[in-house]
């Protein structure tokens, strides 16, 4: 299975590719997507559909997480989240790719086994689960790529083998 993971933003959105092989994961690609802060905020969203579309156009993935903006202090931020969490959903619905959203508690129960894990915790084990010696920078890159490893761990086993392949 081939997921897509999102970590969300409208400034800097994560992405991180992962592939399932049986019990084999493989960290395909990680980067983060940058818009300009300075420009109109219509502007930046269509830009950020548009390399979102573009990376699942390169890397056709069989499914799309994304993480869930649950709560941020500063509501325009939380805004500008959200609507960077729907720019990335909106691209893949019209992909065809099926998207499932996830809490950032539900991504580190998944990926290091406690939803309180914190960010060294989490560097960890997304390097441990896929034999990486150096960490993945920058951090929104690192954070794509536990929101797709949970997805991995969480979606049943019937479904991988459905899915397996379809997207590539």
């Amino acid at each position: 299975m081939f997921v897509l993971g999102v970590d969300p933003g409208l400034t800097r959105c994560g992405y991180g590719v992962v592939s399932r092989t049986g019990r084999r994961l493989e960290a395909v690609a990680a980067g983060v997507i940058r818009t300009d802060p300075g420009a109109d905020t219509a502007v930046r969203l269509a830009e950020l559909h548009r390399e979102v579309a573009a990376l699942i156009d390169e890397y056709r993935p069989d499914e799309v997480a994304v993480e869930r903006v649950l709560f941020q202090v500063n509501v325009r931020t939380a805004m500008q989240t959200g609507q960077a969490s729907g720019v990335a959903m909106a691209a893949a619905a019209t992909a065809g790719c099926p998207v499932t959203l996830y809490s950032p508690n539900e991504v580190k129960d998944a990926v290091a086994g406690w939803g309180a894990a914190d960010k060294d915790q989490m560097e960890q084990m997304v390097r441990g689960q896929l034999g990486l010696t150096t960490p993945l920078r920058p951090v929104d890159a690192a954070d794509a790529v536990a929101v797709a490893l949970c997805h991995l761990a969480m979606v049943p086993p019937s479904r991988r083998v459905t899915v397996a392949g379809a997207g590539r």
